[in-house]
């Protein structure tokens, strides 16, 4: 620490330089931070996905609706232990922005099939009583300040009711909790009683979104769900049946390969920023031979000076990761209110000061050689 105010003074030794070197660092830690916390949360499911769960769903489409018929034949498929179902509603609260999962459940079954799921027995209780009621994410219902008894209009999107309306009103009875931090972005949704939703909606009635099966033995999987398609081949509505895990996988690739977008991006803009930063250190290096010299000359080693070389690079790097890390993480509570789940964890930060590292590392070193070898008398002479 006792070479510190020499590095900090080198590197301030150009402030204009040295600031807008800076705010290039930043702006590309605040991009990484931002997208890397995107890209986690959105391959969470996949992670957290039940190993005991299956899922069924049109054969050509997720999105095409399957017969509310096919629910009995399914449960009784050897090795399926519950079966229930839900679909997908797509409705918005008070505006567009305020948008989050809701789905319309057998609340006879969906609880125990998704066990992780946690619900207390005197909400699930409300829940049997109250055709229109919901049971709604305990972090959805401290965003929007819902409470147990209150009734929640929201504005359907696909489903109008048979009247024409999409307003659609269910009652909050009770709140879901997830186990664990990564299963509650997966339980801040609102679940709402099927026969409800199929009873009152304009068109669609008796078919269902999906189905789900909860079985014995994850080992027989490609099994069970060989024998549920089975029962539905060359029907006008066939099916196709994953665990949960490889159909949360096979959805997210159909919105594109989240990593491999990351990874592109952030490899474009920090391949630029090598070129940046890296012309940013020789300058100052190159402006600095004189003292150099005159550092070797009163007693620095070769290695003392390829050190402090080295050091200044690192501080510049991390001040500006730093920086640019922090801003994500303020950042990050408004990306949130938009897509529940977002956070910017401690495997973000410790990624993003590695590669800070790396960065330092790799457009410090050339520099810092350069010093190192640095002769004396050509060095003096030279100015």
């Amino acid at each position: 620490m006792k070479y510190f105010p020499l590095v900090w003074s080198a590197l301030w030794r150009k402030k204009p330089r040295t600031i807008f070197t800076m705010l290039s660092i930043v702006v590309a830690f605040l991009l990484f931070g931002m997208l890397q916390a995107v890209a986690q949360s959105m391959t969470q499911s996949v992670q957290i996905s039940g190993a005991d769960r299956l899922f069924t769903a049109g054969k050509f489409s997720f999105t095409e609706i399957l017969p509310l018929g096919y629910y009995a034949r399914i449960k009784s498929t050897p090795g399926v232990q519950l079966a229930s179902h839900a679909s997908w509603f797509g409705g918005v609260y008070q505006n567009e922005r305020n948008f989050f999962g809701q789905f319309a459940v057998d609340h006879e079954t969906y609880l125990d099939v998704y066990t992780d799921l946690i619900v207390s027995e005197e909400a699930r209780r409300a829940w049997a009583r109250n055709k229109t009621g919901a049971l709604v994410g305990s972090g959805l219902a401290k965003k929007f300040g819902w409470k147990v008894g209150d009734r929640i209009p929201i504005q359907a999107a696909i489903w109008p009711k048979r009247d024409g309306r999409n307003d659609w009103e269910f009652d909050v009875v009770g709140l879901i909790d997830g186990q664990d931090e990564a299963s509650q972005a997966q339980a801040d949704v609102l679940l709402f009683r099927f026969d409800y939703f199929d009873e009152a909606r304009q068109f669609g009635q008796g078919y269902v979104g999906w189905y789900l099966e909860k079985i014995a033995d994850p080992a027989q999987a490609a099994t069970i769900a060989a024998a549920i398609d089975r029962q539905f081949a060359n029907s006008p509505k066939e099916t196709r049946t994953d665990s949960e895990k490889a159909f949360n996988q096979a959805f997210m690739k159909q919105m594109g390969d989240i990593q491999l977008i990351v990874r592109s991006i952030l490899g474009a803009v920090f391949f630029t920023l090598l070129f940046l930063t890296g012309n940013t250190m020789m300058q100052s290096v190159r402006e600095r031979i004189p003292e150099l010299a005159v550092l070797k000359t009163i007693g620095f080693s070769d290695p003392s000076v390829l050190a402090l070389v080295l050091a200044e690079s690192l501080l510049l790097c991390l001040i500006a990761a730093l920086a640019g890390l922090g801003a994500a993480s303020i950042m990050m509570p408004g990306l949130a209110a938009k897509m529940p789940g977002l956070e910017m964890g401690a495997e973000v930060w410790l990624m993003g000061l590695g590669l800070a590292a790396v960065l330092a590392a790799i457009v410090g070193f050339l520099p810092a050689w350069r010093a190192m070898r640095l002769d004396i008398v050509n060095a003096l002479s030279a100015h």
